[in-house]
């Protein structure tokens, strides 16, 4: 590098952090709330450092001149000084090399508090995997997909962003995956250890969530005391050890997994399409390989294929007349949230409970428009936590905390509004 090589710009040059008006402070959440926007600061101050002292050491020509001597050197003071691994001070290097360099953006946005240091860190760690052209291409996206979303939830859909746009070559890079798949055990203490499988993503989901069907079974029989995970974790056992469940009631025997895969109709007909489609995508997996979702929509019971394509008679509401959503209705709910509709929950639709927004004793309607999926947690919260929800247009969900705060969360396949002239909104 050449000695007068320019430093990174400070981000937070020209900032100026509001200051609160006597008698008008926050409250005790938004009390919090300024101190993590003061970490985010920080965050992005210790990064633009960082990168100055790697340009410094580059530049000043010691080492023999020798980048990889500088980096190292550089490495081994930083982790002394911060107290940390040299694999987390490496880490620090590079990310923040990564942020200053082609992803300045993120670091202005981490500096003005609109991230978090968590979002900097998935950003330049998932973009910087893939190639030069699609990074470049990706990045800003990215950035406006971390200032709207939760960790959890960006991390999902940054993952999706990325093989979306990789779609033509996710065949690829499956079959070179797909080589590595193995098994490994890590041992741990009182006598434990941990097996780990390495395999295509929909057999590894639908072998847990068939293990989680059968322990759902037994965990409703009676006098049954062990947790669901330790169910899960005793049919695995019994399944791989013994090969058979004969120590399973009846009832649980002949479960099979159950999951959806959302497949554009183009990509159904030939390779020249699909290479112009979105990829395929898994409930809870995300986007697989063309043939594997043309495998799975060939006729297997155990799945729900749904083509992205408008497509008629599916049941959006029954009004007054029944409580319980019929089969179809909740399919639709499930496939059009993904997940639950909790802020920042991962956990998949298949596995959450379908709930009445506005409750059926409070003239709820039976209706696609007042349904959402929530898991047992985030239901609970919902009726007994404070907090209150509705659904907005395209199946949205706004939460309103006890503190009168509000949260919006998107579902992941927002579905057409339909106007009509008498009755409650459907959307």
């Amino acid at each position: 590098m050449e000695p007068d090589a320019q430093l990174p710009p400070d981000p937070l040059a020209g900032m100026q952090l509001p200051l609160p008006e006597p008698g008008d402070g926050p409250d005790d959440l938004g009390l919090v709330c300024e101190v993590d926007a003061m970490v985010a600061v920080f965050a992005a101050q210790r990064y633009t450092n960082v990168e100055a002292m790697r340009r410094g050491a580059l530049a000043s020509g010691a080492y023999g001149g020798v980048a990889e001597i500088a980096e190292r050197s550089l490495r081994l003071e930083l982790a002394s000084a911060l107290r940390v691994s040299e694999y987390a001070a490496g880490m620090l290097i590079t990310r923040a090399s990564a942020l200053s360099a082609r992803y300045p953006g993120a670091l202005q946005s981490l500096a003005h508090a609109r991230i978090t240091e968590r979002h900097a860190e998935i950003l330049t760690d998932e973009l910087e995997r893939v190639e030069p052209d699609v990074r470049e291409r990706l990045a800003p996206l990215a950035v406006e997909l971390a200032e709207a979303e939760p960790v959890g939830v960006f991390r999902r859909r940054l993952a999706t962003l990325i093989e979306t746009a990789r779609a033509a070559t996710l065949s690829e890079r499956h079959e070179e995956a797909l080589a590595a798949r193995r098994t490994w055990v890590e041992p741990a203490r009182d006598g434990m250890a941990t097996l780990e499988l390495y395999a295509p993503a929909v057999e590894v989901h639908a072998a847990h969530e068939r293990a989680t069907a059968i322990a759902k079974v037994l965990k409703a029989r009676d006098g049954e005391t062990r947790t669901l995970d330790q169910l899960r974790a005793d049919v695995m056992c019994d399944l791989l050890v013994d090969g058979d469940t004969a120590a399973h009631p009846a009832e649980a025997s002949g479960i099979r997994a159950s999951v959806v895969v959302t497949v554009p109709a183009l990509a159904l007909l030939d390779d020249e399409r699909a290479d112009a489609s979105d990829p395929a995508v898994v409930e809870g997996v995300g986007p697989i390989p063309i043939e594997t979702a043309r495998q799975l929509c060939g006729g297997a019971v155990g799945w729900m294929r749904v083509l992205t394509h408008p497509e008629t008679g599916a049941v959006l509401s029954v009004g007054r007349k029944r409580y319980r959503p019929p089969a179809s209705m909740r399919r639709l709910v499930r496939w059009r949230a993904d997940r639950c509709m909790a802020p920042g929950c991962g956990m998949p639709a298949s596995r959450c409970q379908i709930d009445h927004n506005v409750a059926w004793e409070h003239g709820g309607h039976t209706a696609v428009w007042n349904h959402a999926p929530f898991c047992q947690g985030h239901h609970t919260v919902k009726h007994h936590g404070g907090w209150t929800i509705r659904q907005l247009e395209g199946g949205a969900v706004e939460w309103t905390s006890p503190t009168g705060r509000r949260y919006i969360v998107q579902p992941e396949r927002p579905m057409p509004v339909f106007r009509v002239q008498h009755g409650p909104p459907p959307f």
